[in-house]
């Protein structure tokens, strides 16, 4: 596929050179808006942008340049006419129009805006004032209503009347005075007699979200339920619009990005990668590192606290490292574990109980394992072997710590995503970094407790 694309590229932008717009026009018109976008995203030429997306006809122009970056719509944007920039708002989703308007700056902002008509203007207007990342920020108004009183053979005609502009018309929702009493699907319609009414063959048990829900509830509400559009009601039951599923699909991937981000300790950003410039990613990242860096300090605090027992014995210095990496390592896999199923909504905080009993369960048999093939690797290599200084209380310290450490590691990276989102944080903060900065200070008590009980130091 990236050898395709490349080649492409390269013929388009040879063609661009050479002025062959006949033939552009010809390869530009058969290809896929998301690939039209991938290929003008990666010209190397950006100037010669606007005159490529003037080849294309007018509903692929704007399907492509849905698809496309903030920044190359901007650039793209700046090398429209007034006319040409009103061509391309009107073809437009008012969802896709919301969030052109809501990644533009001011001032391409007011252009858009200027070359919407009335209508779209009111309704970008209203769909702006929903909280973000909410139902209502993602919805679309263009959908199919219908009347319950209704014949098939009306609802036909006027899904052929007013259906050309619909976001989708593979479900037609069903209204009485605004508010949503039903839904039916092109399919019933089409296999249905044409005098019978809408309101005898509808589906009158229908899913709906309203416009304050969170975007991820919605979109995990799509998994759920295979749905292909969700509506969108307010508070008083009224259809105002539908989340289609492709939108559902974006948020899905804005969310586990997000999550991904924040779990290796970053702050999210919206823009890929190649687009993100050095000081941005540095900002993300810095603003994590300093806090953890200072939190490590704890680390420090407890190896100085058991400065003497070191020095007494040496050689448990060795197995610091072991013993934090064993503990960071499944205080990782407990919680996330957990944080999964928190975003599936498999589990909240009445689980706590059970995921805290299961977690121990778990902890005591992988600590039991790891102690018992660690005992014997220090028993045969470091005492037998290497003759560094490896005793059997040493050896036994070392394992029994590996044991308490596990659980102990595990009961943290179960419970604190769970108690983080009791509390309204997001539970991806308490991932791998900061889970590891608990437990490595934490497998420090233990360790030099134990060693101190059991060698005497």
């Amino acid at each position: 596929m990236a050898e395709r694309t490349y080649s492409i590229e390269n013929t388009i932008a040879a063609l661009a050179e050479a002025k062959k717009y006949s033939t552009l026009r010809d390869i530009l018109s058969t290809m896929n808006p998301s690939d039209l976008a991938s290929v003008f995203e990666e010209l190397d030429n950006p100037s010669a942008l606007p005159r490529l997306f003037r080849l294309l006809p007018k509903e692929l122009a704007a399907e492509a340049f849905v698809e496309m970056e903030s920044e190359t719509q901007e650039l793209l944007i700046q090398g429209f006419s007034d006319t040409e920039l009103k061509e391309v708002v009107d073809e437009l989703y008012v969802d896709d129009a919301v969030d052109l308007v809501e990644e533009m700056p001011s001032n391409v902002v007011k252009r858009i805006l200027r070359q919407a008509d009335a209508e779209t203007r009111r309704l970008i207007n209203e769909m702006l004032k929903y909280p973000e990342d909410s139902a209502g920020s993602i919805m679309t108004t263009e959908f199919v209503s219908l009347r319950p009183k209704m014949t098939v053979e009306e609802a036909e005609k006027r899904i052929r009347r007013t259906g050309v502009d619909k976001a989708t018309i593979n479900t037609c929702y069903v209204t009485d005075q605004g508010k949503l009493i039903g839904a039916i699907s092109i399919r019933t319609l089409l296999l249905s007699d044409h005098d019978a009414v809408i309101s005898d063959i509808m589906e009158e048990n229908v899913i709906s979200v309203t416009t304050t829900d969170d975007q991820e509830d919605v979109a995990q509400a799509f998994s759920k339920y295979n749905f292909s559009a969700m509506p969108v009601v307010d508070k008083e039951g009224r259809l105002v619009g539908i989340v289609t599923v492709d939108d559902a699909m974006d948020v899905m991937e804005e969310e586990a990005t997000e999550d991904m981000e924040i779990m290796a300790g970053m702050s999210p950003s919206e823009r890929p990668y190649l687009h993100t410039g050095v000081v941005e990613t540095w900002k993300a990242r810095i603003t994590w590192l300093l806090p953890l860096m200072l939190s490590a300090a704890l680390t420090g605090f407890v190896l100085n606290h058991y400065e003497g027992q070191l020095s007494s014995c040496l050689v448990l210095s060795a197995f610091i490292p072991l013993l934090c990496s064993t503990a960071g390592n499944s205080g990782t896999q407990a919680s996330v574990a957990i944080i999964r199923g928190l975003a599936l909504d498999e589990l909240d905080m009445s689980n706590l109980g059970e995921v805290i009993w299961k977690e121990l369960r778990v902890a005591l048999l992988c600590g039991v394992c790891l102690a018992a093939a660690n005992f014997v690797k220090m028993i045969a290599v470091d005492m037998a072997l290497l003759h560094n200084g490896v005793t059997v209380g040493v050896a036994a310290a070392v394992c029994l710590t590996l044991v308490v450490v596990v659980l102990f590691a595990k009961l943290v990276g179960c419970s604190l995503p769970i108690l983080a989102g009791k509390l309204g944080f997001d539970p991806a903060v308490m991932a791998s970094p900061f889970i590891s900065t608990i437990v490595d200070a934490l497998s420090l008590l233990i360790y030099f407790r134990l060693a101190d009980l059991l060698l005497h130091l």
